[in-house]
């Protein structure tokens, strides 16, 4: 069994302090209703949005669950009556979901339905896309 000693102990609380300093820790976190997305600020001043329904769970919640959002310690966000959990760091690395969510994200303008077919066909029987105005 290894001991540590008081001045161990100490010496660690102190690097461990100087250390969160010096990371951003989230402050706050919050539902802006009138973007949609989801607000996370923290103590050096940065912030963190992200669109509050492109999270697995969240897609079809009403804008009073998505304002229900609460810090977890300084690492989760968390929502209550959705049963939800994500990792701030999770999201900031764009972990939105599940892999195979996140892989249905991506692919969502990529589907080759029957209707998008033909609705691509009858566009391009028109002249194609119409060209961006500069």
């Amino acid at each position: 069994m290894v001991e540590i000693t008081d001045a161990e102990l100490t010496q660690a609380k102190r690097r461990w302090e100087v250390e969160r300093a010096q990371r951003p820790i989230p402050a706050s976190v919050r539902f802006d209703s009138s973007s949609e997305r989801i607000i996370v600020e923290f103590t050096n001043g940065a912030a963190f949005m992200f669109p509050a329904r492109s999270l697995q769970g969240l897609e079809e919640a009403t804008a009073a669950e998505l304002a229900e959002v609460e810090l977890l310690g300084e690492t989760e966000l968390h929502w209550e009556s959705l049963d939800a959990d994500y990792t701030i760091s999770g999201l900031m690395n764009g972990v939105f979901g599940s892999k195979a969510f996140m892989e249905a994200q991506r692919r969502g303008g990529q589907s080759r339905s029957p209707a998008k077919i033909a609705a691509s066909r009858a566009n391009g029987a028109k002249g194609g896309r119409p060209r961006k105005s500069v």
